[in-house]
């Protein structure tokens, strides 16, 4: 799916729309691809001079592909954290970047949905953890 099929599915927008691209193969893995650009609102002001993807951007591309393993549920909803647990942040991202996620889903209890993330840039781990969302009438 490109980003404008995605907006069928995902409530964000843009600015905080950040996925560009999924395919979700047959054992139900979602891969993901999210190119951070260079003036990105995060960016301009962390760090000036020296940007860097924050880490709770990082978290919220890598919960935006998760979300998208249940994207025929999600439709008249929001998705809103409901934990993240035993993230680990391993290499910088930087504006130009590249950012893989392959997702996955672990348990789920109702509209609670269970995942575990990991965000990639040229084969080197960035970003992973477990990520679960509600999903909430709107």
């Amino acid at each position: 799916m490109d980003r404008e099929e995605l907006k069928q599915y995902l409530p964000h927008r843009e600015p905080m729309l950040l996925v560009d691209e999924v395919e979700i193969d047959a054992d139900g893995i979602a891969h993901a691809k999210y190119r951070i650009k260079e003036d990105e609102f995060f960016c301009r002001g962390h760090f000036p001079g020296n940007p860097v993807v924050p880490g709770v951007i990082q978290c919220e591309i890598m919960a935006q592909s998760c979300a998208l393993l249940v994207k025929d549920e999600i439709k008249g909803k929001n998705t809103l954290y409901a934990g993240i647990n035993n993230v680990r942040f391993k290499n910088v991202v930087r504006p130009g970047d590249l950012c893989e996620i392959t997702a996955k889903l672990v348990d789920r209890r109702g509209q609670l949905f269970f995942c575990e993330a990991v965000l990639k840039v040229d084969g080197k781990l960035c970003c992973k953890g477990e990520l679960s969302f509600a999903l909430v009438e709107k």
